[in-house]
Formats: C-alpha cells, structure tokens, sequence
C-alpha cells in the first residue's frame, strides 16, 4: 500500500508542480536585490522598524473562477493572507486585479472578496479592473497583499537536521465540492479565524518556530518538497501521526490544500508550547516526523518506510 501511494504521489500534477516551482522564479534569481527567493512572500528588510515588510501576491486559475466564482474571489484573499501568515507576519492591505468582459459579470467575485475582507478585517484598498468585451467570456483574478513581520521571520530557509515536523491545522472543516481544498474557513466566525492567524507572528515573535510553510496546492506533500529544497534538507513523514479526515483515503489528503494549514520546523524542547497555543484555538497541532541531513523524502507507515523520488530533492539548483 505503501508503495503504490508513495509512486501516486510523486506522479501526481499538483506535486511535480511544486517539487519544480523553483522553475518558476528562476528568472528573477539576479534581480531580486539579495530578496531570496522561494518563500511564501516576499520579506524586505525595512530599515524606519527594523523589521519586514512582507509582500505577495496569487493568481486564480480561470476554470476555478468560472466554477466557483465567489469561492475564487473568498480564496483571491484569503490564500494572500495565509502567505503572510507563514511568514510570521501580519496584514494591512489587499489590492486585486480583475479582467471581465463587463463590471456585473465581475459581481459574484466580488461579493467573495467582501465576504473574506469582512471575516479577515482586512481592507481592500484598490487594484486594477480591465473590461475585455463581450467577445472575450473568461474572467481572470489576481490579488496582492502588503504585510508587515517584525525582526524574526518564518521563513522556508531555516529548517534544520533534527527540527522536529509539525502539522497545525483547522480539521473543523469539509471538502468544497468535488476538489481537494478543505474548507474550515467560511464556515468559522471572523473571531476565530482572526485569532487563528495571529498565531502565526505570535510564534515568531516567541521564536518558537524555526522554519514555515502554508499548506497551499499539491498538498502536505507538495509543500513539505519546497520547504524540504529551500533548506536543503530531507524529511521523514510518519502517517500514522498525520491527522486526517474519517473516511478520507490517503492520496486524497496528502494533495489536498486546507485553508488553514501550516508545516513547521520546530526545535524538540518547544513542541510543547506550541502545541498547546494552537490547542487553545481549537486548531489540530500535532508532530508528524522530523528533518534530516540527508535530502530523502521518506514516508513511513505501519513500520514501513518508502522513499518519495521527487527532482526538486534530489537536483539541487
């Protein structure tokens, strides 16, 4: 079983896409001005605080705006958010980019982006609007976010050899529709989902988290390679310690993308005290494996063990 699910997975689109997502911002490697690259977001040293400002931006894809239009625009800002997050950071503003063939066909999107700005309290202060025409059906979204971190970061550089792997996570959710995005965000209270996320800079803030990733698309699995490549370390996954839905198969979870979902490189002596301050807001925080000087991926389940052969660990650009 554990074969197969380990070739599954590596075989799968969602995760390919983010083992070789350093692909994608190669080409600004040079131009960043020392800015690394490979993060959630952005982190700019800002010299007026001594601290970052953070800064990132999402695009939707079209088929999931023409599925799900006010989910899309619900996700254009709280994924944004998530980004911050990671970081150990907090938000101030969203800005979106919208291309519609006319104004009310963008009005589902934005009755999403109310929805999320109003639950985040997080304003939406403006972006830009082009009207294609009616010949031109499709809509397209993108949104950006500007957020500001303090002198210490999460960032995905600085997981280490002996870093113990940890899940927070919100389970008090459900599967939208038929994809593999859990959703235990529109139906929380604004309350719950506010102090949620400033958990995140509160573990910054406390260093007691060395390392961060939001759980985005491609998974636990998908997330954990990029994470795993950016520190230039290996990890061991242990299922049988994974929290995961009833009656939800294994493939199905390790791909799919939660709106509240964090991977945390965490030193032995704090797991505690971490655990306990997401314990508190009712999120899931469990350890779920550990990183290692070797850059294998292993998963292990039922006293089994199988390596996952993805690129992005075993080519190092």
């Amino acid at each position: 079983m554990l074969e197969d699910l380990a070739k599954s997975l590596a075989a799968h689109p969602a995760v390919i896409e983010k083992a070789t997502i350093s692909s994608a911002y190669a080409p600004a490697e040079g131009i960043s001005h020392g800015i690394p690259l490979g993060d959630d977001c952005a982190a700019i040293p800002d010299d007026l605080t001594g601290g970052h400002l953070l800064f990132a931006a999402e695009g939707m894809l079209e088929s999931f705006v023409a599925d799900d239009p006010w989910f899309a625009g619900y996700s254009a800002v709280m994924v944004n958010l998530s980004d911050i997050a990671a970081m150990g950071g907090r938000p101030i503003a969203i800005t979106n980019v919208i291309w519609t063939p006319n104004i009310t066909d963008a009005e589902t999107i934005w009755e999403g982006m109310r929805a999320a700005s109003i639950a985040y309290s997080i304003p939406i202060v403006g972006g830009h609007t082009t009207q294609t025409g009616l010949s031109n059906k499709s809509i397209n979204l993108a949104a950006a976010v500007l957020g500001r971190a303090g002198k210490n970061l999460l960032t995905s550089f600085d997981a280490q050899a002996g870093d113990r792997l940890v899940i927070a996570i919100d389970m008090n959710g459900a599967y939208r529709k038929d994809k593999p995005f859990w959703n235990a965000s529109t139906t929380s209270s604004p309350e719950h989902l506010q102090r949620s996320l400033a958990l995140l800079p509160q573990l910054a803030e406390q260093n007691l988290c060395r390392a961060a990733k939001d759980i985005s698309n491609g998974g636990i699995i998908g997330t954990l390679a990029m994470l795993c490549h950016c520190s230039d370390v290996g990890v061991t996954l242990r299922l049988d310690s994974l929290p995961r839905p009833n009656n939800t198969d294994w493939l199905k979870w390790l791909i799919s993308f939660p709106s509240f979902g964090y991977l945390l490189a965490v030193k032995e002596k704090d797991i505690s005290t971490v655990k306990e301050l997401f314990h508190k807001e009712q999120i899931t925080c469990e350890e779920i494996g550990h990183f290692t000087a070797a850059t294998d991926f292993t998963l292990s389940l039922d006293q089994e063990a199988r390596t996952l052969t993805l690129n992005q660990l075993s080519n190092h650009e």
